[in-house]
């Protein structure tokens, strides 16, 4: 009987742990270059449920992939994404690797429909262009928008995306403190607040949860960080090492 009893408990433990959202940081950034489509599959090789990627508009339109405003440190180009057209970037590598910048679009291709996708908006405007990519591709039934989650450290931004889409699933991302994320969130009508792991702990996380929202924290890759944020019930884990989750 005290086996059955270990075991039963056991698996409770392991589908509790396994509610809590494994999310790919830039794909796998601790093991190959992030933002990515092969960083994106080694993430969902690793065990990943989920991706989290940055995107900005490029100067032809397009939605691209890229961390910083300046590609100077992580590419082998130098200047302004937003003043590059699609084909000057497409001729750039992420640095370290002979990876191209992928456009969102060619990210929705790469992944499966149950896939979760968290898109950070970090360029302005890039709101409409990246909306559209994904009803484009819920319509054709290749993704779920279910699935699909908007997030981004510009408020403004995401302001706007609910001016153009009242459903659609959003995130603010605060690297303070976490509870002054709740009434804009509530305004947006967000489901999720973001927050730096650092700033989380039983109080905030209770008082966040209580506000009616989501979190999933980022970006997570000590284990001794790692057991202290999953005792913490958060909903999702966004980590460069998503094997370590």
């Amino acid at each position: 009987m005290k086996k059955v009893i270990f075991l039963l408990l056991f698996f409770v433990n392991l589908n509790a742990q396994n509610s809590i959202l494994n999310i790919g940081h830039r794909g796998a950034k601790g093991h190959v270059a992030e933002n990515t489509i092969a960083s994106i599959k080694k993430a969902i090789e690793l065990g990943a449920d989920g991706i989290e990627i940055d995107v900005f508009r490029c100067l032809t339109g397009e939605i691209v992939l890229f961390h910083d405003k300046i590609l100077d440190n992580l590419s082998n180009g130098t200047g302004y994404i937003e003043e590059k057209s699609l084909s000057e970037l497409k001729e750039l590598n992420i640095l370290g690797s002979k990876h191209s910048i992928p456009t969102l679009e060619e990210v929705i291709k790469s992944i499966g429909k149950e896939v979760f996708l968290n898109i950070e908006l970090k360029g302005p405007d890039t709101s409409k262009g990246s909306l559209e990519m994904v009803n484009k591709y819920v319509k054709s039934g290749k993704i779920k928008l279910s699935n699909i989650l908007f997030s981004s450290f510009n408020w403004n931004e995401l302001v706007k995306l609910r001016n153009l889409d009242s459903d659609v699933k959003i995130a603010l991302i605060t690297g303070e403190d976490p509870l002054e994320a709740i009434s804009p969130a509530l305004s947006l009508n967000a489901i999720a607040i973001n927050p730096n792991y650092k700033k989380l702990n039983k109080d905030n996380v209770q008082k966040i949860f209580s506000s009616g929202f989501k979190i999933y924290t980022w970006t997570v890759n000590n284990k001794l960080d790692i057991i202290k944020v999953k005792s913490l019930k958060v909903n999702g884990i966004i980590t460069d090492f998503p094997e370590r989750i």
